[in-house]
């Protein structure tokens, strides 16, 4: 008799991800990649929670999909100061919502920067997504591409943003050139990513969990 190989802990979260408080999102994943079929999407977490969502941290996903399949904020070092500063505010992972700009991935090959007709495209799956996370009334846009989308967004003049008082965030991207410079200018950048996300938290009613 053939045993039968351990599941790991990335496939427990695959496995997990159309579950009910994930899946809405995921689904629209799922029909966004079908826009698109020569490309793919990455999904969301399931540590996540669409009905308890209330801030969506944008990425500007200029870099490769990542091998879990997962959105992430960048490489392993992006992920980890994303982490550290949720940790130190006291922000539990099912009040945001991770998104990417452009959510569609070309294989393995990275994005690159994105051009203003991909940003662009960005907006219906991102208007899309608000529809279906009925709590979110903030927005952290991380890096360059994130901010031109979180403009085009305010410009639609959406109901959805004024009946929600919805109010967007520009910070720097958690990787890449960012956090090439001197220690100080990134603890300058870290900083600035705290003031914000910890602005969010207050006006969204979210109370630190430690």
């Amino acid at each position: 008799m053939t045993a039968l190989a351990p599941e790991t802990s990335h496939d427990q979260l695959w496995n997990r991800r159309y579950e009910e408080h994930i899946a809405p999102v995921n689904r629209l994943l799922d029909d966004t990649a079908a826009l698109r079929p020569d490309s793919s999407v990455c999904y969301v977490d399931p540590m996540h929670d669409v009905d308890q969502a209330k801030i969506v941290v944008l990425f500007s996903n200029t870099g490769c999909a990542d091998a879990s399949g997962f959105i992430t904020p960048g490489d392993a070092d992006a992920a980890t100061r994303m982490l550290g500063l949720q940790w130190e505010l006291g922000l539990r992972p099912e009040y945001v919502m991770p998104w990417n700009v452009y959510p569609w991935h070309n294989g393995t090959e990275a994005n690159g920067k994105l051009e203003p007709a991909q940003i662009a495209a960005g907006l219906k799956p991102l208007l899309r997504l608000l529809k279906v996370a009925p709590r979110a009334s903030a927005l952290v846009a991380h890096g360059t591409e994130a901010h031109r989308l979180a403009d085009q967004l305010l410009k639609t003049q959406n109901p959805l943003l004024w009946r929600r008082g919805f109010k967007t965030y520009k910070v720097k991207s958690l990787d890449g050139r960012a956090f090439a410079g001197s220690a100080e200018r990134q603890q300058a950048h870290l900083d600035q990513m705290q003031t914000a996300y910890a602005d969010a938290m207050a006006r969204t009613g979210i109370s630190p969990s430690r």
